[in-house]
């Protein structure tokens, strides 16, 4: 598996406008876009720092992924998953799986940005919500 580099890190967080106030006005980090993805529930803002992206996530309904990771984690904001970016989201996929890990994610998904994404099980990753990032 090629890993090129850190594509993204993904925050959950419960008011998405109001973050942004602080990463834009206090940080100097400025949006470069939004997005929602209607299959995960969840609207997406695009803050680029170098090669990296945050990546701020807010629930767009009460039992969305993000808003039951806010939940379990106390109704705070936190740190949903960290993403890789590989050559081949396929590949990575079937290494990961030959490896005797686990994915959530079979086959590849549309993701924010026009990503191919899966993710692989936190059980598997030492608790760690890993995704796997394609751009082409």
């Amino acid at each position: 598996m090629d890993i090129s580099r850190v594509d993204h890190i993904g925050i959950a967080v419960k008011n998405l406008d109001e973050t942004l106030k602080f990463y834009e006005d206090v940080l100097g980090i400025k949006c470069e876009g939004t997005e929602v993805v209607e299959d995960q529930k969840v609207k997406v803002a695009f803050l680029p720092v170098g090669e990296t992206e945050l990546e701020l996530l807010e629930s767009t309904c009460e039992d969305g992924p993000i808003a039951k990771f806010i939940e379990k984690n106390g109704g705070r904001n936190g740190l949903q998953h960290i993403a890789v970016r590989v050559d081949d989201i396929e590949k990575a996929i079937e290494e990961v799986k030959e490896k005797g890990y686990r994915m959530i994610d079979e086959k590849p998904r549309y993701g924010a940005g026009g990503a191919k994404i899966a993710f692989c099980h936190p059980k598997s990753t030492h608790g760690i919500l890993l995704e796997l990032s394609q751009r082409d």
